[in-house]
């Protein structure tokens, strides 16, 4: 009986070596850096570095982007209300129909639209001789 004993004790022993010989090498495997998954998570980590420095690049170039668009945005108002300024001027110009605004009758005019533009007669240049 214990001739028996011994012999399923040492099969025990023997399979559970075997057993543990086969999960170390699938273990290496496993942990191969090359082409297992601990190559796989090397691989993520460097992603994700590389992931975390361009989303700071790009945190700055927004930032950057924010500050200069505010700046336009700033100017382009002042100018639109200088452009107001402008046209509010305009309308207490004179129409052309006014008198004070009429060609002579020396001057050419010509009209386009509510503008006038007026062009001076040349004179001849009188001749001497001499």
């Amino acid at each position: 009986m214990t001739l028996i004993a011994d012999i399923l004790l040492i099969a025990g022993a023997l399979g559970s070596a075997i057993y543990c010989i086969v999960l170390s090498r699938r273990l290496k495997k496993f942990n191969d850096l090359e082409h297992g998954v601990g190559g796989a998570v090397a691989l993520m980590s460097t992603q994700v570095d590389d992931m975390t420095k361009t989303l700071s690049k790009a945190q700055n170039a927004a930032i950057s982007s924010t500050s200069s668009l505010l700046e336009l945005t700033t100017r382009a108002e002042k100018s639109a209300q200088h452009l107001e300024l402008l046209v509010a001027s305009l309308h207490d110009l004179p129409k052309a129909s006014e008198p004070e605004l009429r060609p002579k009758d020396d001057e050419k005019a010509v009209e386009y639209e509510d503008l006038q533009f007026l062009r001076h007669s040349q004179k001849p240049k009188e001749e001497t001789t001499a």
